[in-house]
């Protein structure tokens, strides 16, 4: 039986669910990951469009998708997938492991490389 992922913005007006288990998880640390999240860091994972679904309004900026009301950044669609923001799911810890760490070279020196993920300077490949 295939999961089911649920999830949404922080006052309740976008929600969206996803199929199965995702097919990356990674971790970011460049400059707009930093600066649209607040965080040092943010952690995604990533799964195929067709098993995504979603209810209600949202904003772009950026190719980076939030609600209009409480600002909670969501996700990223691309054509054939959508990057979530794991922070956003309901369900927590969901036990998804970064497998790529980007950006490192503007990792916080107090922050450890994930375990067996891999690390890249810059941007991850594709």
């Amino acid at each position: 039986m295939t999961k089911l992922h649920e999830g949404g913005c922080l006052c309740g007006a976008v929600r969206y669910s996803v199929m199965g288990d995702p097919f990356l998880v990674g971790t970011c640390h460049c400059a707009d990951c930093r600066k649209e999240s607040g965080a040092s860091f943010v952690t995604y994972a990533k799964w195929k469009r067709d098993g995504f679904t979603l209810k209600g309004d949202m904003k772009t900026f950026a190719g980076r998708s939030f609600c209009p009301k409480c600002g909670s950044r969501l996700l990223n669609l691309h054509e054939d997938d959508v990057e979530i923001r794991i922070g956003s799911l309901d369900a927590a810890p969901n036990g998804f492991v970064p497998a790529q760490e980007g950006w490192i070279k503007r990792r916080e020196p107090w922050l450890q490389p994930v375990a067996g993920a891999t690390q890249s300077a810059e941007d991850p490949p594709r």
